[in-house]
């Protein structure tokens, strides 16, 4: 009867081949939730376009009226009190209006700064998917390109800077062990777990803080009024209408006061 022959890995080959199976599954997560993060940033950018459209420039034309009211009494009444107020509403007026047209125009006049550029192409050049030693690699670092890319789009420097340190350190990694072999691989394949980990935390926070910012809060009003079959923003801009309405008549009564006073 011939000897069975048994073929065992060694103990290195073992731990290297958990580790990638360990690190397959965190790479799985962490795009799982990448692509979460960029739906949320989408959906919310999409919301405050519609937001700014359609009830931003009403809150500004609204303020702006209420600090012509305000100046207009200080001409009226002659006081500290009035000339506070004033003051106090026209700086309110200029916030709101910055609010709802300083981001679109300060989308349209984007131009990175060279340093970004300069950072970018940096990164690009450590995690580009033509550099990639096999599929498992290729397939990472297009998500890391996507990831890059979206960085560059939004001025993103920390991130930018942040993969291009862990792209150094796990480069690192491999000139620490003596020989390249099962161990190197390891070792910067435990580096390469530990940043996962620590970028599906990072991505997890800021979906959080999105959501629970003043868009983000609004988007979910919005959402429980469309499950009663109401439109939010429709309702915040007929309401913002009535008062602007209301305002405009203030307004033109006391401009009727200042002149009946001679002022």
């Amino acid at each position: 009867m011939p000897a069975e022959i048994v073929l065992q890995q060694s103990p290195d080959a073992t731990a290297l081949l958990d580790m990638r199976e360990r690190l397959a599954g965190v790479r799985s997560l962490l795009a799982e939730r990448e692509s979460e993060l960029a739906q949320v940033r989408a959906q919310l950018k999409t919301f405050e376009g519609r937001y700014l459209r359609q009830v931003g420039v009403l809150y500004a034309e609204l303020d702006e009226l209420e600090a012509r009211i305000a100046e207009r009494e200080v001409a009226l009444y002659d006081s500290d009190a009035a000339r506070r107020r004033a003051e106090e509403l026209r700086q309110q007026a200029q916030e709101t209006h910055e609010a709802a047209f300083g981001a679109a125009h300060e989308a349209a006049e984007f131009d990175p700064p060279p340093s970004l550029k300069t950072l970018f192409r940096d990164v690009a050049k450590r995690i580009h998917p033509d550099f990639a030693r096999d599929e498992a690699e290729q397939r990472h670092f297009t998500l890391l390109m996507a990831r890059a890319n979206q960085a560059y789009g939004r001025g993103d420097t920390e991130t930018l800077q942040r993969m291009l340190d862990d792209s150094r350190e796990i480069q690192a990694a491999g000139s620490e062990v003596a020989e390249e072999g099962a161990a190197a691989e390891l070792l910067r394949m435990t580096r390469q777990m530990k940043h996962a980990e620590r970028d599906i935390s990072a991505l997890d926070a800021e979906r959080r803080t999105l959501l629970a910012g003043d868009i983000g809060q609004l988007h979910l009003d919005a959402e429980g009024a469309a499950r009663e079959h109401r439109d939010l923003l429709t309702e915040l801009g007929t309401s913002l209408r009535e008062q602007i309405a209301d305002a405009q008549r203030r307004f033109e009564l006391i401009d009727r006061q200042i002149a009946a006073h001679g002022r």
